[in-house]
């Protein structure tokens, strides 16, 4: 999985125009130019992926919102989750267009998910985790573990407690799994 820099400059550009079109009430999803991304030798927008859209504000989580299994291309999921990011995350009220400009995006895009059968499998701050039991799910990004300092048991009980609605030890009983992400952000590259 290889993005260019120009490519990851194009997502997040497609992230910050369609949620900027979708809150000035045009309610209709932002079309992007793919045409100077096709000249890149096999770009990687164009293939099927899953991904997350992290909005901060001020540092603070703002909305996060992803997809796991994508039957169409990374520039578009990107597209679609950025709204879905800025006013469907339960969490929040919705963004308004006025506290735009104080948002930053940054995009978590996502390797397949891989099944584990132990959590030997799993490492630390490098694999995301998605755990699946009697019908709940919960996920948490390889990068939560970093920005918490959380130990692999804190990290797996809040996920199952958490994110699930479950018992802190019933990831020990779930469907576990992996991940890895590339993440990166509009600071990286001078955007915001």
């Amino acid at each position: 999985m290889k993005l260019t820099d120009r490519e990851k400059i194009f997502l997040l550009n497609t992230a910050r125009e369609t949620i900027r079109m979708w809150l000035s009430g045009n309610g209709f999803r932002h079309e992007p130019d793919i045409q100077p991304i096709i000249s890149i030798d096999r770009p990687f927008v164009l293939e099927n992926a899953g991904a997350f859209v992290t909005l901060k504000k001020g540092g603070s989580l703002r909305g996060c919102i992803g997809r796991f299994n994508a039957d169409y291309p990374l520039y578009l999921v990107v597209r679609d989750i950025s709204i879905e990011s800025a006013v469907k995350d339960t969490r929040f009220a919705p963004v308004t267009f006025n506290e735009l400009n104080d948002i930053t995006i940054e995009i978590s895009v996502l390797t397949p998910l891989k099944r584990i059968k132990s959590i030997d499998e799993f490492s630390l701050g490098q694999h995301g985790i998605y755990m699946v039991k009697n019908g709940k799910s919960g996920t948490f990004l390889p990068n939560v573990a970093i920005e918490t300092g959380w130990t692999q048991d804190e990290f797996l009980g809040h996920c199952s407690q958490d994110k699930m609605g479950m018992g802190w030890d019933d990831w020990k009983t779930s469907e576990i799994y992996t991940y890895e992400t590339i993440i990166f952000d509009e600071k990286q590259y001078g955007l915001k």
